[in-house]
């Protein structure tokens, strides 16, 4: 086998070596089939189990939260922007969103082509570089839902705690940093991600919420658009996007094969701790965009003294097999993407091609 690249893309991104060969040992003949995954029909009872132990599996690892759905959409966490305003945001009330990064900026522009908006708390000022001050929302009284972005990957923040919000109904976009760490999903209404980062391939996005926010009969809203239409079917109302569901189950059977969340929080601490403790001891040669109690596990962010420099750092380190490196084009300079399935030893890896590079043109 060759060499495996250091993969540190924002997503698609890395997934665990142990889930890609076992898919690869299951992908021509699944279970003695005779016939792979992607072949199956998603009526047919050999599909519909692995549906069914992904949905169970997730909700396992989150600790079995009471009166939860796991649902499997399509369309990314972006369609979901779009989703969420069109079946919860109705007339003579108001969607409220924590503004973090780019994000959440684009969840709220979204909502705002479907009714009335409002900004609970920002952080826009200090181009969004922290985690705005939470202990002080602003939720007017016909407030629909407070909508937060947990971890921002282009910024490179997180959120630390999560407000209290009471009776109004909290959503999270979890997209980068679901089953990062542990969480108590009964503070939320409704966690939403993309599967491309934390969760498996890129194809399907997993809805955890509560079931009588689902069932919600939205009227004029297209069938495909209704949670209550997946709820109602399973998620199969449709054709689902079943290799990808697949490969979830895989990787969250990883999760519990690992330990769990919790032994997943302290890998992902000791790998972020790795890279920001190199950037904070390296006299300034190094630079961490976001602020300290705000940076985020995931996608570690820095810069350095000139954008020439940072060229040079992607050119060098491309030659070394590292990937993904280079910032989000929106705002440039350096971002290591550190998703569960990133090996600590690429983590390691990386702090020591650091350490070469400043030597060489510190």
């Amino acid at each position: 086998m060759n060499k495996r690249a250091y993969n540190f893309n924002a997503g698609p991104a890395a997934l665990p070596l142990k889930v890609l060969e076992r898919a690869q040992a299951e992908f021509v003949d699944f279970r003695g089939t005779g016939m792979s995954i992607m072949e199956m029909s998603h009526r047919g009872a050999v599909y519909e189990s692995v549906h069914n132990e992904a949905q169970e599996r997730l909700l396992r690892l989150l600790g079995n939260p009471e009166g939860y759905k796991v649902l499997f959409l399509q369309g990314g966490a972006s369609t979901q922007f779009a989703m969420i305003p069109m079946n919860f945001l109705k007339q003579g009330k108001v969607g409220s969103y924590v503004m973090t990064g780019s994000w959440a900026d684009k969840a709220l522009k979204e909502a705002k082509l479907f009714g009335e908006t409002h900004i609970a708390a920002s952080s826009k000022e200090d181009q969004y570089m922290r985690i705005p001050d939470l202990d002080h929302l602003e939720l007017p009284e016909h407030t629909a839902y407070l909508h937060v972005t947990s971890n921002e990957t282009i910024e490179g923040v997180q959120y630390q705690k999560y407000p209290a919000t009471g009776q109004i109904p909290l959503i999270a976009d979890m997209s980068s940093d679901i089953l990062c760490r542990p969480i108590d999903v009964d503070s939320f209404d409704m966690i939403y991600a993309g599967a491309q980062k934390n969760l498996g391939p890129s194809g399907v996005t997993v809805v955890i919420a509560k079931e009588e926010m689902l069932a919600e009969q939205a009227e004029n809203i297209p069938a495909m658009l209704r949670y209550s239409t997946f709820l109602k079917n399973n998620s199969l109302y449709n054709t689902p996007p079943s290799f990808s569901v697949y490969m979830v189950n895989e990787v969250l059977r990883w999760i519990e094969e690992e330990g769990g969340l919790s032994a997943i929080e302290q890998m992902n601490r000791d790998k972020a701790a790795l890279l920001y403790d190199h950037i904070d001891q390296s006299g300034g040669f190094y630079r961490g965009c976001a602020e300290p109690k705000d940076r985020s596990l995931m996608n570690v962010t820095f810069r350095l003294a000139s954008e020439e420099l940072e060229k040079l750092f992607v050119k060098e380190s491309e030659k070394e097999g590292f990937v993904g490196l280079k910032g989000h084009r929106s705002v440039g300079g350096l971002r290591a993407s550190i998703y569960n399935a990133v090996p600590y030893e690429s983590c390691k890896a990386l702090a020591d091609f650091m350490e070469v590079f400043q030597k060489q043109h510190g």
